[in-house]
């Protein structure tokens, strides 16, 4: 059992090369709202529609984007979540991929280049 005394929230921090940019993909493409903005530190967060999620945009000149976590969100229809984004001309990592009985899966990424993913459960119960 652990100490740690988590109070429920989760900040997933993301590089992006303009706050802007990265702040409007977010509302338009997933229906994320803007929490706040620092122009001067190059930091901004927005909320996700998930309860408790936010994502935080450090600016860099070069966002590095290879390896590392892939922020990941359930979603209730893959196939109707991932026709709504291409519909916007989101970039898509190849077809969306299924697990018999557990997931459906598809992975797809900002303007950025970082990596997200929708996964739809297939379990029961």
């Amino acid at each position: 059992m652990s100490d740690v005394n988590f109070k429920g929230a989760m900040t997933c921090a993301m590089q992006v090369k303009d706050l802007s940019k990265a702040i409007d993909w977010y509302q338009d493409r997933l229906g994320f709202k803007e929490l706040y903005r620092l122009e001067d530190a190059g930091w901004a967060e927005v909320n996700s529609p998930c309860h408790g999620v936010s994502l935080g945009f450090s600016v860099v000149e070069q966002p590095q984007v290879e390896g590392g976590a892939t922020i990941t969100f359930e979603v209730a229809d893959v196939e109707g979540a991932r026709q709504s984004l291409e519909s916007k001309q989101v970039k898509f990592d190849g077809p969306i991929h299924t697990i018999e009985g557990v997931v459906k899966m598809t992975t797809f990424f900002d303007d950025d280049g970082n990596k997200l993913m929708f996964t739809q459960s297939l379990m029961e119960g």
